[in-house]
């Protein structure tokens, strides 16, 4: 079994039958700021983009590097992901596949990283309309955070193994602004409980869980391809207000409850504490029908 956490971007897209990269690394498109700031840079600006196949299916792909800058998204490296979504608009692929390892914005570009990313979210939605399904992957170790958190949220479906993690602010954030009694970054089992692949599924944040593996991963992305595009790809108001009530009723269910466990035995997960270290099967079939939306 090849782990997909292990792994790399480059070595994640072994999941396709295989893939044409649009910017290849000869043409070492980078960061026009970093060299500025005396900051190492990549040659392909952390991020690869390109159009692949899956099963027979044409797909265009996007993976970033965790090991760059945490994944971090600067000017060059959002405009790659624009660029391949709004190609995906217009050729109209199967789908658009979306290897997130991302911290959110590179801090080092600032508002470019910030523009970049809201220029990503318009993007996502436009391939939507255009009735092309989104999927994003998350299993790497620096999870999906920040705006790119959000980026992931606006796909017609998540996938993720219980090493990968979602949110929009990174628990060191959280401890620096509201201080260690609100969050204590240092303890790992809690940010793992609160922002980890198990506890989105149980909330409905993510539509599958998977084991860490690649061909895991792969059947994950088929299936997803197959469910969004046998629904309403694109996004309508009538999934927003749903969207919103769902989150209203979270808050009202959850709000005063300080541990993810806790939330787990709201749901009716039978032994919630023991949830962390059941394996992937043994997980689902403990969830069952506790899990949001289910």
């Amino acid at each position: 079994m090849s782990s997909y956490l292990e792994a790399n971007a480059r070595e994640r897209l072994a999941l396709f039958d295989s893939f044409e990269e649009f910017i290849g690394p000869a043409q070492r498109v980078v960061s026009p700021h970093l060299a500025q700031l005396n900051a190492p840079v990549a040659f392909d600006d952390g991020v690869v983009v390109g159009r692949a196949t899956l099963d027979g299916l044409t797909v265009f792909a996007a993976a970033q590097e965790g090991g760059f800058m945490g994944g971090a998204v600067g000017e060059v490296h959002g405009a790659k992901l624009v660029g391949l979504l709004r190609r995906a608009a217009l050729d109209r692929p199967a789908a658009v596949l979306l290897l997130l390892e991302t911290g959110g914005v590179r801090l080092h570009e600032a508002n470019a990283g910030l523009i970049a990313v809201s220029e990503v979210m318009r993007a996502v939605l436009d391939v939507r309309a255009a009735g092309v399904p989104v999927v994003v992957l998350i299993g790497g170790s620096n999870g999906a955070f920040g705006g790119m958190g959000i980026v992931a949220r606006c796909a017609n479906s998540l996938v993720i193994s219980e090493e990968g993690r979602l949110a929009m602010s990174g628990p060191e954030v959280i401890e620096t602004a509201s201080g260690v009694e609100e969050f204590d970054s240092r303890d790992r089992a809690l940010v793992w409980r609160t922002t980890g692949g198990k506890h989105r599924y149980l909330m409905g944040d993510v539509q599958r869980i998977v084991e860490d593996s690649i061909s895991a991963f792969r059947q994950a992305a088929l299936d997803a391809i197959e469910e969004a595009s046998s629904g309403t790809v694109e996004l309508t108001l009538a999934a927003l207000e749903a969207e919103q009530a769902m989150l209203e009723q979270r808050i009202e269910r959850f709000g005063g409850l300080r541990d993810p466990a806790e939330v787990w035995a709201a749901l009716g997960v039978a032994a919630p504490h023991d949830i962390p270290m059941l394996d992937i099967d043994s997980f689902t079939a403990a969830a069952g029908p506790c899990r949001l939306g289910a």
